[in-house]
């Protein structure tokens, strides 16, 4: 366990390294031959050796074709909604590539033209990185969620304090103005939420609307997930739930767990506030790779996907999509997304055929990254009971 751990799962999007967070899919080390049709018995094993390991609970669904599959361990449902964290911004990209379809943006147009003034300070400069650049992670601008400050107050103990605060999203990058930038825009990349805050506030420049009313109409309605939502403010969880747990702390040896479940997720906005369940993210992965959502030129902009470099060989980065080639050689997409108590994966083949979406709730123990592994590979985490 790093010492990045509490900050990997706040937000999250790639991980296996500090400089990731959660959501890379690291192979293990032993690759193995991906079965014919998929193992879900090796995919339980998987949620029952998490939660031998400390998860409190797991949950997961699959889906091959027309066939589906639920799989809990500890106190979960299988219908649970959960936070998902940063598989938020493959809906915020979305609608961007959307409203780009509609000619009422153009991926390539400076932030400044949308956001005037608000990337601004430090080296900072909207006029210099694009609207394209802040989705797959290139613009360079400083992640909120590094700042001393913010993590104090968000990720560590004083969060019980300040659960039930509200950020807006200026506030958010006005955090991140604070800073020198990471990079020139273009010339490398790093995960940054803040660029999703960004985004976000695009959305709303374009269109009017609160970015998570364009989600609702462009997306939810339309796929009838029922079971998803763009919270706000909203600090409680929506039934079917369980409780979620962290321990505060960066210290891999903390042993105090506190419940977190509920919280103010303004702390992360168009970044990572969703909450959806199994089925819902499932659905919405499927029809995005089959080209329901989005027209073929856009699916092609969502998909051409960079690098992310040493940290993580194998993965690369689309319009907030990621491409992922597992240790059995197989190809998935989706994303990972943390957040308190919550850690999850939501991922496809490129056809759309084969999917699956899961949960921890926990952010302290447990490599989400396994249950991938298990169900695509067929690899059973090492140490994991047999059923």
């Amino acid at each position: 366990m790093t010492s990045a751990r509490l900050a990997r799962t706040l937000l999250a999007a790639t991980a296996a390294t500090a400089a990731l967070t959660a959501g890379a899919l690291a192979a293990p080390a032993v690759a193995a031959t991906a079965p014919k049709k998929p193992d879900h018995t090796v995919t339980q094993r998987a949620l029952d050796a998490a939660v031998a390991e400390g998860v409190p609970g797991a949950v997961a669904q699959a889906r091959s074709g027309r066939s589906g599959w639920t799989g809990t361990a500890g106190e979960r449902g299988g219908q649970d909604r959960y936070r998902v964290g940063s598989i938020t911004k493959t809906f915020v990209a979305t609608v961007l590539l959307q409203l780009q379809a509609e000619g009422r943006l153009d991926l390539d147009d400076p932030v400044e033209k949308w956001l005037p003034g608000v990337v601004r300070g430090n080296g900072h400069d909207g006029s210099k990185m694009t609207v394209r650049q802040l989705l797959n992670h290139t613009s360079g601008v400083y992640d909120v969620t590094s700042d001393p400050g913010f993590q104090q107050k968000v990720f560590g103990e004083e969060f019980l304090k300040h659960r039930y605060d509200t950020w807006t999203p200026e506030q958010l990058v006005a955090v991140a103005m604070t800073h020198e930038p990471t990079f020139a825009p273009g010339t490398s990349w790093s995960y940054s939420n803040t660029n999703y805050v960004l985004a976000g506030m695009v959305i709303e420049k374009v269109t009017g609307r609160p970015y998570g009313k364009e989600v609702e109409r462009r997306i939810l309605g339309p796929l009838k997930l029922r079971a998803t939502s763009v919270p706000g403010t909203k600090a409680r969880m929506p039934q079917p739930s369980s409780r979620a747990f962290s321990t505060l702390s960066i210290d891999p040896n903390a042993t105090k767990v506190y419940d977190v479940t509920e919280l103010n997720p303004s702390l992360a906005y168009a970044a990572g506030e969703m909450i959806s369940d199994s089925n819902d993210l499932q659905t919405f992965y499927r029809a995005l790779l089959k080209g329901k959502l989005l027209p073929k030129a856009e699916m092609r902009e969502l998909t051409r996907a960079v690098p992310v470099g040493e940290v993580a060989p194998g993965v690369h980065y689309g319009l907030g999509l990621m491409q992922v080639k597992l240790s059995c050689g197989k190809e998935v997409w989706g994303h990972g997304g943390g957040i308190h108590g919550s850690s999850s994966q939501a991922v496809t083949t490129r056809d759309g055929e084969h999917s699956l979406a899961m949960n921890f709730n926990a952010d302290w123990v447990g490599e989400s990254q396994t249950v991938v592994e298990a169900e695509f590979c067929g690899t059973a985490p090492k140490g994991a009971p047999k059923s």
